[in-house]
């Protein structure tokens, strides 16, 4: 099986984002990347950082030529990482809560929330995304999602042999989020459960501190390895942290535990 072998760092972003102030949040993100993201090769932020979680930031949602995507690219080119998290973005005649993947090269991959969270109204005003994602990085296949995508094992299944042939179709699972401190349980079990039933690492970076809203956020960013023991869980305060993620151990468990030999095969529909 074709295998990461090159190690990778990935730096979790966990920060208390301001209400509607995308300015004042790329400042802020900038300043935590500057102080703990040093030699790391992929800096993953929350879920919409450049506003909090609401559905009235929809009237002043940018497009792919506006000013955070500018900001992502020149942050992604001085730390010499991959930048990676969401924001609304107006596409067309509809605003998606878009996942941006920026290279330090300048180029672009993006991923559209493709479950919107309903119990909060997303459903009603967001465009949900279809297809996911799979990116590379030294090597390792990553896969990123939003938040209420972790819920959905069918859609995030790793899959053997669909994308490259002799090979699952990732090495690494990321989600971004705003994940509310009273499911916070659900939120660390799920994490886990998609590293162990994948055979993946999983990272999540998810908020910390209360919204426009009123809403509690608890934070619990993590990374897990492959058999979903955690390797940083980050609490409830603002930080970075980076994390090591070894590519041999990666390889020696599929090795070991080749479970997705006997995976069912299955078709998904729209």
């Amino acid at each position: 099986m074709n295998e990461p072998v090159e190690d990778l760092r990935v730096a979790l972003v966990q920060g208390d984002t301001r209400w509607h102030d995308p300015q004042g949040n790329r400042a802020y993100y900038a300043e935590l990347i500057e102080r703990g993201a040093a030699g790391a090769d992929l800096a993953v932020l929350p879920e919409t950082f450049t506003s909090g979680f609401s559905n009235d930031a929809l009237a002043s949602a940018e497009t792919m030529q506006g000013p955070t995507l500018d900001w992502m690219r020149e942050l992604a080119a001085r730390h010499r990482l991959v930048l990676c998290g969401s924001l609304q973005c107006r596409d067309g005649d509809g605003v998606y809560n878009r996942l941006l993947w920026v290279q330090p090269d300048g180029q672009v991959r993006h991923y559209d929330k493709r479950h919107l969270f309903r119990m909060a109204g997303e459903h009603e005003r967001y465009r949900a995304g279809e297809a996911a994602i799979t990116v590379e990085l030294k090597g390792w296949r990553v896969r990123p999602l939003v938040c209420y995508d972790l819920r959905f094992p069918v859609f995030i299944r790793n899959r053997y042999g669909r994308e490259v042939p002799g090979r699952l179709d990732y090495d690494l699972l990321v989600f971004v989020a705003n994940w509310p401190a009273p499911r916070r349980e659900a939120w660390r079990t799920l994490l886990r459960a998609r590293a162990i039933e994948n055979l993946a690492c999983c990272v999540g970076v998810n908020r910390v501190g209360v919204d426009g809203n009123g809403v509690a956020y608890a934070g619990d960013s993590a990374a897990l390895d492959e058999i979903g023991q955690p390797l940083v869980e980050c609490g409830a305060r603002a930080m970075v942290a980076v994390v090591h993620l070894s590519a041999a151990a990666l390889r020696s468990h599929r090795e070991r535990f080749p479970a997705h030999l006997d995976a069912d095969d299955f078709e998904m529909h729209p």
